[in-house]
């Protein structure tokens, strides 16, 4: 089964199961299916999230897409779907068995969020953890899994409380794995409050001088933290982030290229076409056009 093609994006809340922890969720993969599709969502619709998605493939394969790459996930591969960003499946969920951990932002403590990088967009995806570390986080996964549905012998409170420490021990795992804690506690502080200054601000302002003036640092230490957490500077890392935008807008909606600019805060479409061109390639209309597989 091959799921193609450009779709209106569809916003998926998080919707708790009654009796199940609230604010996460394991799932099999057939558990999903049924899921979805007892809200009356189609599962292979292209989605924007209102929660984390932790994808684990167990055995088959897995095609899926996020925020326009492709991935294939095969077994032992994690997969992590963060909120706001643009997924879909693109194979049979029937083609492969796994595990999909579902949780809200929020879930997790604020001490687990900043050690995990749980916020972090910037995973080389997809995670296949190797040899020892694979066995860890294998071992993690099936006391999560087996705690979850342990729905009797402890109060809700207490069930809640396991199956949080036990999602804490696998995000922090994964984090392990990938080699996600930096070593330069200043540099990690000064990218972070900047990933998160532009992901509340980057429709407003395009300039680093103005992020760097507003959190108090300069725009040398925010360019050298922007490069050792995310491999490029942070002029670099802004321009991603509004060309990723950009593309989601221009992919699955029906605004112009002058009012996708307008919302992202462009003065007029002229500057909103070079600064596309320059950094994908190609125009706005070029993009629309090939990325939609040549459909109006």
């Amino acid at each position: 089964m091959d799921k193609n093609g450009p779709a209106d994006v569809t916003e998926v809340p998080f919707r708790a199961t009654a009796g199940a922890p609230p604010g996460a969720e394991v799932l099999g993969f057939g558990d999903l299916l049924a899921r979805a599709r007892g809200h009356d969502i189609d599962p292979y619709a292209t989605k924007r999230l209102a929660f984390h998605e932790l994808i684990a493939v167990r055995t088959g394969a897995l095609r899926c897409s996020v925020d326009f790459t492709e991935h294939e996930l095969t077994p032992g591969s994690w997969l992590w779907v963060r909120p706001g960003q643009i997924s879909q499946y693109r194979s049979d969920l029937t083609g492969a068995e796994g595990t999909i951990v579902l949780f809200l932002p929020g879930f997790l403590s604020p001490a687990t969020v900043d050690a995990a990088r749980v916020d972090q967009p910037h995973w080389q995806l997809p995670l296949t953890p190797r040899g020892a570390e694979a066995d860890a986080v294998r071992h993690v996964l099936e006391l999560l899994e087996s705690e979850y549905r342990q729905l009797v012998g402890l109060p809700l409170e207490v069930h809640i409380e396991v199956v949080r420490h036990l999602l804490a021990v696998l995000v922090l795992r994964l984090a392990h794995v990938r080699g996600a804690q930096s070593g330069d506690e200043a540099g990690s502080a000064a990218f972070w409050s900047f990933q998160q200054a532009v992901e509340r601000d980057f429709a407003r302002t395009h300039r680093v001088e103005e992020y760097a003036r507003r959190l108090g640092y300069s725009v040398r230490t925010l360019t050298r933290a922007t490069q050792a957490a995310a491999g490029c500077g942070a002029k670099r890392y802004l321009d991603d982030r509004i060309l990723l935008e950009a593309k989601r807008l221009l992919v699955h909606t029906g605004l112009t290229a002058t009012a996708i600019g307008d919302r992202l805060g462009f003065p007029d479409a002229t500057v909103f076409t070079k600064f596309f061109r320059q950094r994908a390639g190609e125009t706005p209309a070029t993009f629309r056009h090939r990325a939609r597989g040549n459909r109006p």
